[in-house]
């Protein structure tokens, strides 16, 4: 049986932007998902901090991933809504995407993502994000049960 953190770590090796990117998983289990995210520059603005876009994706990735895991085999979750609300800017050399399964339905799911970087002072919140979520079928993930 795949184990949820099994489950992410396969998922963000087959995904492209996930891989090109460099998304590294943290931590999974059933509703819950940790990403990080190394800054390089082609990940940046002009000023050094991670782009908008790359703190919205590294988001959206998390979220799904952090819904996935609460479904049963061979279901996932995909993005309808992701609403992001930028606190500061993403300074830090690393991004962190802390998700959480809020509801868990059969069609639709709810999830937040805190987002934070790693400064020289410690851990700095620079986005949340709500997401909603589309369960769809994926029967190649039915093959690989989830414990």
């Amino acid at each position: 049986m795949m184990t949820p953190e099994q489950l992410v770590r396969s998922v963000t090796a087959i995904t492209g932007y996930a891989r090109h990117a460099g998304v590294e998983v943290v931590s999974a289990e059933a509703g819950r998902v940790t990403l990080s995210l190394d800054k390089k520059p082609e990940l940046t603005q002009f000023n050094g901090f991670f782009h908008g876009g790359v703190v919205s994706g590294l988001a959206d990735h998390a979220a799904g991933a952090a819904a996935t895991t609460a479904l049963p085999a061979g279901k996932v979750a995909v993005t309808v809504d992701l609403h992001v609300n930028f606190l500061s800017p993403a300074s830090g050399d690393r991004l962190f995407a802390k998700a959480r399964a809020i509801q868990v339905g059969s069609t639709i799911c709810v999830v937040t993502v805190d987002m934070e970087t790693e400064t020289s002072d410690g851990l700095k919140p620079c986005a949340i994000a709500s997401v909603t979520l589309r369960v769809v079928d994926m029967p190649a993930l039915a093959e690989t049960p989830r414990t």
